[in-house]
């Protein structure tokens, strides 16, 4: 789901850039013949704004995150949006060309979206299954199609301050398939077999994708994120915000009280939809996988755990790649949050 018309080239190297609320995350991916490299990756403060980023400050920001980065020359760069900025959604529509759907959806998307949705911009993948589906119909065949949306100002602000900060714009794509592009390569076999959730803690709200034998099914945002838990905490213990996220990453045990009633509405509202996707699909989910900062917490995997009843993990999603970096301990710890944009440059690769 690029946004872009632009025809797609295949790639040798792919940059990645994740500006989130709070903090930008970045990688630079390498081909290896058939595996792949992380050749570098940076976590910076991202701008302070609560509404839009002005594509001035945007371009600074960019240009300062490329400059940390070891690429030599320009690296087409891909971009995500974050939930805020990009809607996701499956929707059924007559199989046709996938210029014509966009069009339709441009043109009037109260039919298939259920809402007016002006001046956006819109794009589509279909399953393959989906399409072998349609193909047995005889007559008007209907595929299911994720459709992903985004306001053309937003698209509009970062192909100018990417021009500005001296980038080659590749790609723009919804930030909520990060993990699964990055799922897919680190834990194929999990994927491609079994019935999981994949949650993605960001700083103001936190992603669910319930994914069924690789296929997504199912995508909830949830208006609880990262911040909340910090910010209780912060108040709780009458300490700064910062002393606050160190001690909600590190796990002490004085914390656990005050930590369990922050993550309990977080915990509720991701099983409420783990039961919806299990009454709807009749599957149950196996196993939940969590990234984001709040995932180097144990004691938070521990509390959501209890309250979806079901075993949850962080996981790596730079796993399967090669590491090209001169410190690789620091990157353990900070990996879990690299899942939006290492899925991002996958998906340019």
């Amino acid at each position: 789901m690029p946004f872009l018309p632009a025809a797609r080239k295949k790639r040798d190297q792919a940059f990645a850039i994740d500006v989130g609320a709070r903090k930008t995350k970045a990688v630079l991916i390498q081909r290896r013949g058939d595996r792949f490299a992380l050749a570098g990756y940076t976590i910076a403060d991202a701008p302070v704004a609560e509404r839009s980023i002005p594509e001035e400050a945007l371009a600074e920001h960019l240009r300062a995150v490329a400059d940390a980065m070891p690429s030599k020359g320009k690296v087409p760069a891909t971009f995500t949006l974050g939930v805020e900025d990009a809607m996701v959604r499956h929707v059924e529509m007559p199989m046709m060309p996938a210029d014509d759907i966009r069009l339709i959806l441009k043109n009037n998307s109260r039919t298939y979206l259920q809402q007016d949705l002006p001046n956006y911009v819109f794009d589509c993948y279909f399953s393959p299954e989906s399409v072998n589906a349609a193909s047995l119909k005889e007559q008007q065949p209907k595929v299911k199609v994720l459709v992903a949306g985004a306001k053309n100002q937003i698209i509009e602000t970062y192909l100018g301050a990417a021009k500005k900060a001296g980038l080659v714009a590749d790609s723009i794509v919804p930030g909520i398939i990060g993990p699964i592009n990055a799922f897919e390569l680190s834990n194929p076999q999990v994927l491609a077999e079994q019935t999981v959730a994949l949650v993605e803690i960001g700083f103001r709200s936190t992603s669910i994708s319930l994914l069924q034998q690789g296929e997504l099914i199912l995508n909830r945002v949830v208006n609880i994120g990262g911040d909340r838990l910090t910010a209780g905490l912060a108040e709780a213990m009458n300490v700064g915000y910062a002393e606050a996220e160190g001690i909600k990453v590190g796990m002490p045990t004085e914390v656990q009280a005050q930590l369990e009633t922050l993550a309990m509405p977080l915990g509720r509202e991701l099983r409420a939809s783990i039961d919806f996707f299990e009454h709807q699909q009749e599957k149950t989910v196996s196993q939940v996988y969590i990234s984001g900062a709040s995932a180097q917490s144990e004691l938070i995997l521990q509390l959501l755990q209890t309250e979806l009843m079901v075993e949850c993990k962080a996981w790596n999603p730079a796993g399967p790649f090669e590491l090209l970096l001169p410190q690789t301990a620091e990157f353990e710890q900070v990996a879990p949050q690299l899942s939006v944009a290492i899925g991002a440059a996958l998906s340019a690769l």
